[in-house]
C-alpha cells in the first residue's frame, strides 16, 4: 500500500479539529474525510466515521493492522505539518514585505 496523494481539503485554526484531509492509496482508492485532531498529548488522525442508529459513531473506513495505521498516520501527520510550516513561512515573508 502506498499514499500516492494526499490534499489538505480543510484547516480550521481554532478548536481541536486541525485539518480535513484526502488521500488517494496506489492512484485508485480515494478516502475523504480523514481528520487531524489535537489531542491531550499529541495530533492524532481520526479515520471517516457515521453516526449509527444508538447515536454511536462507527468508522466508516480504516487500517485492518497497527503497521497500516503507523504508516497512513505518519504520512498524513508530515503533510499537514509540512503545510502549516508553508503557511506560517508565507505569513513571516508577508510580514517583513517579500
Amino acid at each position: 500500500m502506498t499514499i500516492t496523494d494526499i490534499k489538505i481539503r480543510k484547516i480550521i485554526p481554532d478548536g481541536r479539529l486541525r485539518a480535513v484531509i484526502s488521500i488517494t492509496i496506489d492512484g485508485m482508492l480515494a478516502v475523504h474525510d480523514i481528520k487531524v485532531v489535537q489531542g491531550e498529548e499529541r495530533l492524532f488522525v481520526a479515520m471517516p466515521s457515521r453516526k449509527d442508529e444508538s447515536g454511536n459513531f462507527r468508522d466508516i473506513v480504516h487500517p485492518i493492522s497497527p503497521e497500516a495505521r503507523s504508516i497512513i498516520e505518519s504520512q498524513i501527520l508530515d503533510a499537514y505539518k509540512q503545510h502549516m510550516d508553508q503557511i506560517a513561512a508565507e505569513s513571516e515573508a508577508d510580514e517583513m514585505g517579500l
